[in-house]
Formats: C-alpha cells, sequence, structure tokens
C-alpha cells in the first residue's frame, strides 16, 4: 500500500468519544525559550486534549477501527496489546465504549496511576517483570496470543501500520494546518515510533525540506515512561532507523528537570515524555538561526503524581 493509497480517517465524522479525537491545540513556549533569538519559535502539540488524555488516542483508535473493518476483532475475542500505559488507556477507553474486552500486558513499574486508571476502565492486566521494561511486556503478550489464539486479538502496536497511518492522516496535517505551513523542523520521542513515522510522512511529502529529528533516552535503564532506547530494545517493525535526519539522546534527570520548568514558567503540567521532547526541541533549536520547532507533547502530568522526588527535584 503506497501513502497515497492510506484509507482517510475522519475523526470529526464519528460520534461521541471518537469524535474527541485529534485537532488537539498547538501551544506556543515562551519562557523556556526565552534565551532563543526571536527568528526562531518552539511549539508543541497538547495531546492530553484527547479524551484518554495522551497521543496514544489517535494510534488506538485507528488501530481499533481498521481491525473491526477487517472482521480481525470480533465480539468473540479480547483485544490484547503490551503497553506502559498510554496506549492501554486509550484501548481500554474506546474498548469501553464500544463494548470490546480489553487485556494489556503492563510492566509492574508503570506509574500507580495508569494502573488505577486501566483497573477503572474495565482493563484485565497482566503484570510483567519491571526489570525487562517494554520488551519484557511485549514478549508476555506475544506468548499469550499464541497460546490462544481463538480467545485474543493481538493489537501489536508496534507492528500494525494503523499506528502510523493514524498520525499521517491526522497529527501531520493538523501541525501543517495550525502552523501556516512554516515547519522547519519536527521533534518525537521512539516508542513505537508511530508518531514519528506517520507525522514525519506527511511533513516531508509536503514541505520537502523539513528536517525531522528523532529522540530516545541515553541509556538502555531509563526513567522516560513510553519512550524505547533503540539500540538495546526489541526494534519496532514500523520504525525505519534511516527515516529521521538526526537522532538525540535525552538523559532522565534533564527531562524530569524540564518537566518541573514548563509547569511553573509555561503553566503546562505535563508528562515525563513531553519535558524529553521539550529537551529534545530546545537543543534543536538552539543550533538555528531561525525556524519553526513542533514537537509533541504525549500527556499531562497527572499520571506521574505519585512521584514525588520528580516534582520536588530531588
Amino acid at each position: 500500500m503506497t501513502l497515497t493509497q492510506i484509507p482517510k480517517i475522519q475523526f470529526n465524522e464519528t460520534t461521541g468519544l471518537e469524535s474527541l479525537v485529534g485537532n488537539t491545540p498547538l501551544l506556543p513556549l515562551h519562557r523556556v525559550t526565552r534565551n532563543l533569538p526571536r527568528q526562531i519559535q518552539v511549539f508543541a502539540k497538547a495531546e492530553w486534549f484527547n479524551p484518554g488524555g495522551s497521543v496514544k488516542d489517535r494510534p488506538a483508535l485507528n488501530i481499533i477501527r481498521a481491525a473491526l473493518d477487517s472482521g480481525e476483532l470480533t465480539s468473540g475475542k479480547r483485544l490484547l496489546d503490551s503497553t506502559s500505559g498510554n496506549m492501554g488507556i486509550s484501548y481500554a477507553t474506546f474498548g469501553a465504549a464500544l463494548g470490546i474486552s480489553v487485556t494489556l500486558c503492563v510492566p509492574a513499574n508503570a506509574s500507580p496511576e495508569r494502573i488505577t486508571i486501566l483497573r477503572a476502565l474495565g482493563a484485565e492486566i497482566i503484570l510483567t517483570d519491571p526489570s525487562e521494561g517494554s520488551d519484557g511486556a511485549i514478549l508476555k503478550a506475544r506468548e499469550m496470543a499464541a497460546e490462544k489464539p481463538d480467545l485474543y486479538w493481538y493489537a501489536n502496536q508496534y507492528n500494525n501500520p494503523a499506528n502510523w497511518q493514524a498520525h499521517y492522516q491526522t497529527t501531520g496535517p493538523e501541525i501543517l494546518n495550525q502552523a501556516n505551513e512554516k515547519v522547519t523542523h519536527f521533534v518525537a520521542g521512539l516508542g513505537t515510533s508511530g508518531t514519528l513515522m506517520g507525522t514525519g510522512r506527511y511533513l516531508r511529502e509536503q514541505l520537502p525540506t523539513v528536517k525531522i529529528i528523532a529522540f530516545q533516552p541515553d541509556a538502555p535503564f531509563h526513567g522516560l515512561e513510553g519512550l524505547k532506547h533503540m539500540p538495546s530494545a526489541i526494534k519496532p517493525g514500523i520504525y525505519d532507523p534511516s527515516f529521521a535526519d538526526e537522532t538525540l539522546e535525552v538523559r532522565t534527570e534533564a527531562a524530569h528537570e524540564m518537566v518541573r520548568r514548563l509547569a511553573r514558567e509555561e503553566g503546562l503540567f505535563v508528562g515525563i515524555s513531553s519535558g524529553a521532547a521539550m529537551v529534545a526541541a530546545l537543543k534543536v533549536a538552539e543550533e538555528l538561526k531561525e525556524g519553526v520547532v513542533v514537537t509533541i507533547f504525549p500527556d499531562a502530568g497527572y499520571k506521574y503524581l505519585s512521584d514525588k522526588a520528580l516534582w520536588e527535584g530531588k
């Protein structure tokens, strides 16, 4: 399937929760960017405005739609996938609204808030070895899907093209429209890589000179939930390591500090991966003489409240 053959997604033509997915604000950053030249602007998509509270609503909804349309996900099967939290919350949100049973493999060290939200939404949770991170959850989901194919439909977000296609059809066009087609650099984190691959492909098609910048944690063991250190992780099938013009590394401590700065200087209460996105976007912006840098803030800070050290800076 070529990019031009991808079915058009129209979130605003649906009803209920589905109609609220996408069309999130593009926020200008002012105070954390105050040392940059005036010819440089930095913006972030506020993805916590989605009904499930994160950017993952986009791919989760598209994955579910595609499976229902193809007949792969039937009333007799449970949706199964691995998640570090946000994608699972999105699956559980739409699963509850659509009457779809959801089973999720989640690292046991996912934030307590995430676990509580998943249980509140009625998802079945299989906790996996925290030392194995998201890769351990992936392996467990694969095992369960292979053992009981009649019970589970394996959504497989890391290898499902409906993941990146959601961003190609929604996130990319929204950014282009909101930034008046003046984007010079797009910055996105690597988890499943769906946001980077889908949004980046669309922007590059429309703006051939745009630079696509990926970022990842700087080490295999890190505290950046939802992000992968690609050299040491199971690589997603939808990820093309040659796609980005550059891949930056972000330290967990730098992301934590930026989370606090965004709250206290911009009034934006964001999650850890959003802090990492801002660190990466600033690195890019600081090397420019002029330009428009756009990044993604995947979620808000409410799912990390139990991490006192994060908010108190200890």
